[in-house]
């Protein structure tokens, strides 16, 4: 393993211009220009509970809505993940947690399997929170577990407040993929499957 988990990678499409730089062993510390306020302070979230050092930004076509921007981020940042864990050697390739915020509660649970998948269970209570539409959350991490390969299981249990709802999904996340990407001391220069690849 490379002592450097970093990864740079850019998407450019019709609809969105992405550049994704990260450093899984990084403070928490973030850049982040997506156009999307709440969006911005989602991914946030992620580098800040994650400890992953993250600058992202996209230019969209948000003129017509948020959609391709939130889904084109997720695919990207998904390249970068899976970049940067490279040959997973030594990683302890599950992590879950649970995060409450006032009335909201939720559990996100991650494999670093190999194989795309996602289960989320989310009742939001709003359409949009401020410029996010909600719907796109779901839309963000499927693009994020197609490209990083992982399976991933998404669980409101409690929320009445859709801001507090997305909030515990982002952070419960961020908590378990820093879990999911330590390096495993006993474990080092091992591939975590009795299969010997993922």
């Amino acid at each position: 393993m490379s002592n450097e988990r970093k990864a740079d990678v850019t998407r450019n499409t019709a609809e969105t211009q992405i550049r994704v730089k990260l450093n899984l062993d990084g403070t928490g510390a973030a850049t982040l220009a997506t156009g999307i306020g709440f969006f911005d302070h989602m991914l946030d979230q992620i580098a800040r509970h994650g400890l992953i050092d993250l600058d992202i930004a996209a230019k969209g076509d948000l003129h017509i809505d948020g959609h391709h921007t939130v889904e084109d981020v997720g695919i990207t940042l998904g390249q970068a993940v899976a970049k940067a864990v490279g040959d997973k050697k030594g990683l302890r390739r599950y992590g879950h947690a649970y995060v409450p915020l006032d009335e909201a509660l939720s559990r996100v649970v991650v494999e670093f399997s190999g194989r795309p998948g996602l289960e989320m269970r989310v009742d939001f209570k709003s359409g949009m929170v401020g410029a996010l539409d909600t719907q796109l959350v779901h839309e963000f991490f499927q693009g994020f577990v197609n490209h990083a390969g992982v399976t991933l299981h998404i669980d409101n249990l409690h929320g009445e407040n859709a801001h507090h709802q997305c909030e515990t999904i982002f952070k419960a996340f961020a908590r378990a993929l820093r879990m999911a990407v330590e390096i495993d001391s006993r474990a080092a220069g091992v591939i975590p499957s009795t299969k010997g690849s993922l």
